[in-house]
């Protein structure tokens, strides 16, 4: 039979189908069946042939009535008046004494997508959640989701949830599983099924007796409960505990999950979970499937944010195979970065190296700049390693060595010697942009210790004409202005040459107003040139950027076992919401009543008495993000359509750390910065926004007593003091006269001020906005300290 078949085919199989001698040969009859759902799944219209089809489902062949079955199903909605014709063929076959004819109709039946249908398949649903057999009752939980998904705008039918807790009960583990399912999609919209203490303890006790796929479902529904007592804590987490070593991956993982956040407030329990749940989260990092091999690297790296010696003595197991994708050593090396202590550094450092010489540029690099993250604790063991790459004289290894060492002599300017000698030694410019502009920065700053340095930046400038980047272009420019301060007498030609260049000839303005900037700086004097350029080499408050300081478990344990670790950002677990029963509507409530009214066995300590209310939820980590990047124009917009919501006195000084610092830690937790005030402007002023919960924060930080009458214009009287801010940006609203505390910390240097406003309203992010803030502005007071 040909793949794209044609009309004489299709009338073949038509004839065939309507002969008598064929249909009294079963198996002939079969035949062309199998025929036409061949020609079906190949993509021939098959669809004239429903008549003939929906007469052979009259058979007591179970093979041939599946086959029928799937060709109704197919063609259902292409021929709605027609597949009406075969609903009572299949309501007959519904009440057949052969359970899995009944649950093989039921099925199918549900699964026909026609306008109407749903009058159709009630009866027979119903009459399936009390079906003897199990696999109808399967079937038939199943059949009022899809139900619900046909009309989804109907009203819940109070009648079918009550049956569905009910048979919660079933003796059947899976028709437990599907109602659970069930209740899930019929119960969206009102914040999905309520798990309350019987329905809780009753699912933990058979939790034993579902399969491991069962078990990560149920196990994720767990986690809208939160135990009463101490008591009935320590005994669902005994339940639990034998799960925790479960070779199932995600069984483990959810049971985890579950596990920590139930002890969020037992340190130790957490860590103990930890332990235990270790040998199978190392056994997924060497699984065959790669895809399961990331989850597993990603949730290790989770993990370490907590417990970074967790894994340390088996820092082995994340070495790269040969054979693994990019993707998973590129994550081995972030972790290897991790683990590295005392013992180990030698032999992670050796094996590191000999991924530098990998064919794949992009592996090779990342590499270097894993050696680079170590070098900022181990300089000397890294300095060596990268030294002896510059000796290979390769294009891209040389650029990321060259990127390294500028990293490297920003976080550890001790280690400038030994750097300055390698890259003096270094021969060749490297040709990519990035290696150009970290070589030019090494240039600039420590020119004075390079003999050959105005050497290096001649051929460059020389080449500027060639030059397509206009960031190198600039980042040349500075180096020049810092090279002249340092050693005028060889670098005053060159200079004056690109400068020339620079603002005669070149197109990109960018690069022609830092010319131009840099031209009147030099005019302005040499010891003003010197007092500008030639900066801080290091900042000692960046020591807060290096590391990470050990989390507890609770800032990520609502995300273990979600997507997000392997995204690399912080989702709110959506599906556990936890309220509290005087907020619920009346006829949830009524519904709630009406579960599990006997009493559940206990776990061991006596029966369970029947839940009143449902356990508050742990309230959220919080977590930004920064999302679309919002410009200084569309920020002022903001600022003044919106209304201030929530005004607070933080008991801190203001940081003194310069702003390009400041801007860099508050972008480690998701705050961007769009302007500051002046070190020395009274006010002091901070403009910035973050995103929470799918919530766009504006925020102003004010530290000294605001101007009442520029506060009631909303526009400030100047803005000279303000470094890159918004012409006309709205201040602090007036702050009432009758809060004496609030007036008099206005005027205190010792605190500050936070105004946010935001779009649209969610307390809850407001909230986590402010713990965030809080804790940067505690680590960027410590470290001035």
């Amino acid at each position: 039979m040909p793949y794209f078949g044609s009309e004489e085919t299709v009338k073949d199989l038509k004839r065939a189908l309507s002969n008598p001698n064929v249909q009294a040969d079963r198996l002939r009859y079969r035949n062309y069946i199998i025929r036409v759902i061949r020609a079906m799944t190949q993509g021939l219209d098959v669809s004239s042939l429903f008549m003939e089809m929906v007469k052979a489902s009259a058979t007591v062949d179970i093979v041939q009535k599946k086959l029928v079955y799937l060709y109704m199903v197919t063609y259902a909605g292409h021929k709605p008046d027609l597949a009406l014709l075969a609903i009572n063929t299949l309501r007959k076959d519904c009440a057949d004494p052969n359970p899995m004819v009944r649950g093989l109709a039921l099925r199918n039946m549900c699964n026909l997508r026609m306008p109407g249908i749903t009058e159709y398949i009630q009866q027979p649903v119903f009459s399936g959640l009390k079906d003897k057999a199990s696999y109808v009752r399967r079937v038939a939980v199943l059949g009022c989701a899809k139900m619900h998904r046909l009309q989804p705008k109907s009203e819940i039918d109070p009648i079918v949830v009550n049956e569905l807790y009910a048979l919660l009960r079933d003796p059947d583990p899976v028709v437990m599983v599907n109602c659970l399912r069930a209740l899930e999609e019929i119960l969206r919209e009102e914040g999905g099924v309520v798990i309350n203490k019987p329905i809780a303890h009753h699912l933990l006790n058979r939790l034993k007796d579902v399969d491991s796929w069962a078990q990560s479902e149920v196990l994720t529904f767990l986690l809208r409960y939160r135990p009463r007592s101490e008591e009935e804590l320590f005994d669902v987490l005994s339940l639990l505990d034998g799960f925790l070593q479960s070779s199932q991956t995600p069984v483990m993982a959810a049971t985890l999950c579950l596990f920590l956040q139930l002890a969020a407030t037992h340190q130790a329990v957490q860590g103990d979970a930890l332990l235990r749940s270790r040998g199978t989260l190392l056994a997924a990092c060497g699984s065959a499937a790669p895809e399961l091999r990331f989850a597993a690297l990603c949730h290790v790296q989770q993990v370490l944010r907590s417990q970074p010696g967790l894994f340390g003595a088996q820092y082995k197991r994340f070495f790269c195979s040969y054979s693994e994708p990019a993707y998973i050593k590129f994550r081995k090396m972030e972790i290897l970065v991790e683990l590295v202590n005392d013992e180990n550094v030698a032999l992670v450092l050796e094996e590191l190296r000999s991924y530098c010489t990998d064919v794949s540029t992009e592996l090779a690099q990342a590499a270097i700049a894993a050696i680079g993250r170590i070098g900022r604790t181990y300089t000397d063991h890294c300095l060596e390693i990268l030294t002896g790459l510059l000796a290979l004289k390769q294009e891209h290894i040389t650029s990321a060595v060259l990127q390294t060492f500028r990293d490297l002599l920003w976080f550890c300017p001790k280690s400038s010697g030994a750097v300055c000698v390698a890259v003096e030694g270094c021969e060749d410019v490297p040709p990519d942009d990035e290696g150009k502009r970290a070589m030019l920065w090494i240039l600039g700053a420590y020119g004075e210790c390079m003999s050959g340095a105005p050497y290096v930046l001649e051929v460059l400038i020389d080449r500027v004409k060639a030059e397509m980047s206009s960031l190198v272009k600039m980042e040349l420019l500075t180096a020049a202005v810092k090279m002249f301060v340092l050693r005028p007498a060889e670098t005053q030609d060159m200079l004056g040459r690109l400068l020339h260049y620079c603002i005669e000839v070149e197109s990109d303005l960018c690069v022609r107003d830092k010319a131009v900037l840099y031209y009147r700086l030099l005019q302005s004097g040499v010891d003003r040139t010197r007092e500008v350029m030639l900066g801080p080499k290091s900042d000692p408050s960046m020591s807060v950027l290096m590391g990470r300081a050990e989390e507890p478990v609770n800032v990520w344990a609502s995300s273990f076992n979600t997507l997000s670790p392997l995204c690399g950002t912080q989702i709110s677990l959506e599906n556990c919401p936890i309220e509290n029963p005087v907020h619920k509507p009346a006829e949830q409530l009524d519904r709630e009543e009406l579960r599990f009214t006997t009493a559940e066995p206990g776990l061991g300590t006596g029966d369970i008495e029947e839940v009143s209310s449902i356990a508050a939820m742990e309230p959220e980590e919080p977590s930004l993000s920064t999302g679309a990047p919002l410009s200084h124009e569309a920020f002022e917009r903001l600022w003044l359509e919106l209304d201030v919501v929530h005004l607070e006195v933080l008991e801190f000084p203001r940081p003194t750390q310069p702003p390009e610092t400041l801007q860099a830690v508050f972008q480690l937790v998701k705050i961007q910065t769009l302007a500051f005030s002046r070190a020395e402007a009274m006010p002091w002023k901070a403009f910035m926004y973050s995103r929470s919960l799918g919530t766009l924060i504006l925020a102003e930080l004010l530290q000294g007593p605001p101007d009442k009458e520029k506060n009631l214009q909303g526009v400030p009287e100047s803005t000279e003091n303000i470094q890159n801010v918004p012409e006309k940006t709205e201040t602090l609203q007036e702050v009432p006269e009758g809060d004496e505390n609030l007036q008099g910390a206005l005027g205190n240097t010792h605190t500050m001020q936070v105004s946010i406003k935001q779009q649209p309203d969610n307390p809850q992010a407001i909230k986590n906005f402010i713990l965030v803030l809080k804790t940067v502005l505690k680590t960027l007071i410590s470290s001035q300290q």
